[in-house]
């Protein structure tokens, strides 16, 4: 994503909020640890400012009995929600924001016995997004729409050799208005690797939650894109297949978007990081919890939209850009644009072009 001055909504944290702990001030004394040290963020350093850009959003969600059953343009066969029409698959393209707040400072969390207290650091920040697809066109460029808005924290916690012994990991801590709270979790990055990023097939093909995808996948009549009279919306992807923006190959595969806006950029390097509520080994714990709705019956019985697991991936790259400067006459104040992305601003003193870095 690119960064911008969007109006996104965001976290009001003044820059000078800083929490710390107050053992000092309540007449403990001191230790070798300088109180005033600020513990450091790792790759969270790169989390400041606002970005902004375009994505696309899958989801299978029930469809419930009348009233409330979702309808459609064209008759659906089966009719819903029975069989493969008891869910829906909903297509959006989106816009996206991604706000940072200033960090959070010295967040001192407390050991027992052999375990000394750590200090952690984070970024607050704000994610929403809108739908702006526009069947009509069949390109994301509709009305904005506010689908989704996510508060929430990242946090950098340091390794620690007692209990547990783990290395630095990341935090994502978020809650969603749909009734969900996240924490996933996962190893910090140690390196960065050469060139751009890497991004794996993925299906989006449902199976049972007793198994796997691999093993029980429950191909939906949905995800065949040349189809007009599934449970999907929109239903009719002509327009889209036309314009490239939802393809039989996106919904096969949803990573080809990421694969598709890399063509073109000089990437250098890329730093990646994967967190999840079920992080894989050493990590533990993190989790997410719903509200009673989505839970639906007690016990194992009847769910509606309940989430049960998480995981994302960040890739932070580092794009290398040619500008060209035009020319300009003294006094004047320029601003150079690429992507549409605020590059530098500059205010010459003589005719020669110059850029600030």
């Amino acid at each position: 994503m690119a960064s911008s001055k969007s109006k996104a909504p965001k976290i009001n944290v003044p820059p000078d909020y800083q929490l710390h702990d107050i053992d000092e001030k309540l007449g403990a004394p001191s230790t070798d640890r300088d109180s005033n040290q600020t513990p450091p963020l790792g790759v969270l350093d790169h989390f400041t400012g606002t970005f902004a850009g375009k994505g696309f959003n899958m989801i299978f969600r029930p469809n419930s009995n009348p009233p409330t059953t979702t309808t459609f343009q064209n008759p659906v066969n089966p009719p819903p929600p029975t069989g493969q029409s008891e869910n829906v698959l909903q297509l959006s393209l989106t816009t996206e924001n991604l706000a940072f707040s200033p960090p959070l400072g010295n967040v001192p969390n407390r050991g027992l016995q052999e375990q000394n207290d750590i200090f952690l650091n984070g970024v607050p920040y704000v994610q929403s997004i809108n739908d702006v697809t526009n069947t009509a066109t069949g390109k994301g460029d509709g009305p904005a729409n506010p689908i989704h808005f996510e508060p929430g924290l990242w946090m950098h916690v340091p390794a620690t050799n007692d209990f547990p012994v783990l290395g630095e990991t990341l935090n994502r801590m978020a809650s969603i208005p749909h009734g969900t709270t996240i924490n996933a979790q996962g190893l910090a990055p140690t390196a960065s690797i050469a060139g751009p990023p890497i991004f794996s097939p993925v299906d989006i093909t449902p199976f049972l939650s007793t198994g796997t995808q691999s093993a029980n996948p429950i191909r939906f009549i949905a995800q065949t894109a040349a189809r007009t009279d599934t449970p999907r919306l929109p239903q009719d992807l002509t327009k889209f297949m036309a314009e490239g923006t939802i393809t039989q190959e996106i919904l096969d595969d949803p990573n080809t978007i990421l694969k598709n806006d890399n063509i073109g950029k000089n990437i250098t390097s890329t730093i990646v990081f994967k967190v999840a509520t079920t992080p894989d080994g050493p990590v533990f714990g993190g989790g997410t919890d719903n509200i009673a709705f989505l839970q639906g019956g007690s016990g194992a019985g009847r769910p509606n939209a309940n989430v049960t697991k998480m995981e994302s991936t960040f890739w932070i790259s580092t794009v290398q850009q040619e500008l060209v400067v035009p020319p300009f006459k003294p006094g004047e104040v320029s601003q150079i644009m690429t992507y549409g992305i605020p590059v530098a601003v500059y205010a010459p003193i003589s005719p020669r072009s110059s850029i600030l870095t």
